[in-house]
């Protein structure tokens, strides 16, 4: 998922260190990137062998330790963790579970890149919702982008053709869900701190794909071990590293390199399966990046002007 971001969801609110510079902010996202693509890469590996809910379940499992002891050392101890909305918590915890095991689910039947290209919709996605569910303006010239970017989602899509994939539209939901993700940190950003979003949507994320385990469990084979640990290692990794590109530099700067994971999605579709992307899934992708890299630079220009 081109996530937390698609780790975290919450990094896009907070506001970068003073001294922090472009170029560590950049490489940092860089760094983040390329772990959450290798992470799908896992998924997708180890989907092919295990329950999508088993994945859900391990990754959380073994992530949580680990945001813990972020929050331990890195933001004052447990009390970061307190909060006085848990509803809010709960329902980013159903939705961040929908959008991980739709996206598994996807990667299941379709290939990297393209998963990851669909995925891209999801700022678009955000962006449309954002008048109804948020109560933001959003101007002509944002709108003509959301429309131009879902053009590109049709071209990877293929609705209508012989090429036509279902699972495409099971991308599509895991976009949708992750652009609530982003919603729901954004909204309650005020509120709730940065760490205590990602590990409550963590740990209830692992609390519902846990109730399924003793009907879709399947018992993990010794080589496999290592791979289910570094699916877990990289949730957590790639949330710091993410969060902490936030804070080194503004969101107009690096949020464009966030687009590096279809880099490493081609890559890790093509070494690995043999996947190579076809004409459409090329234009599609640079359609949704183009959309979302200029909504990413209306919305720098509107929180400029205050």
């Amino acid at each position: 998922m081109s996530a937390p971001h698609r780790a975290s969801g919450s990094a896009r609110t907070r506001t970068p260190d003073a001294g922090g510079g472009n170029l560590a902010g950049i490489a940092t996202m860089v760094a983040g990137v390329f772990c959450l693509a290798t992470m799908d890469a896992l998924a997708k590996f180890l989907g092919a062998s295990y329950p999508v809910l088993q994945l859900v379940f391990l990754r959380s499992a073994i992530a949580l330790p680990l945001l813990l002891a972020i929050a331990w050392f890195s933001h004052g101890g447990l009390a970061s963790l307190r909060t006085r909305r848990p509803w809010v918590h709960a329902a980013r915890a159903v939705i961040t579970a929908l959008a991980i095991f739709s996206f598994y689910t996807a990667l299941t039947f379709l290939p990297l890149a393209e998963v990851t290209a669909i995925a891209f919709a999801a700022p678009l996605i955000m962006t449309a919702l954002a008048r109804p569910l948020l109560g933001e303006q959003v101007g002509w010239r944002r709108w003509s982008a959301v429309l131009v970017g879902f053009l590109g989602v049709l071209i990877v899509v293929k609705p209508g053709t012989a090429a036509f994939q279902p699972a495409a539209l099971i991308a599509l939901a895991a976009a949708l869900f992750y652009a609530l993700m982003l919603m729901t940190a954004r909204k309650f950003a005020a509120s709730e701190s940065a760490i205590s979003l990602v590990v409550w949507s963590t740990a209830g994320a692992g609390v519902i794909a846990a109730a399924t385990m003793p009907f879709a469990w399947t018992p993990v084979a010794a080589a496999d071990g290592g791979w289910f640990l570094a699916l877990g290692g990289l949730g957590a990794v790639t949330m710091l590293l993410l969060t902490r590109a936030f804070h080194l530099a503004p969101a107009a700067v690096i949020a464009p390199f966030d687009y590096t994971a279809l880099i490493w999605a081609l890559g890790y579709g093509w070494l690995i399966w043999a996947e190579v992307p076809g004409p459409t899934t090329w234009a599609g992708a640079a359609v949704i990046a183009g959309a979302g890299l200029y909504v990413t630079h209306r919305e720098s220009r509107r929180k400029a002007r205050g």
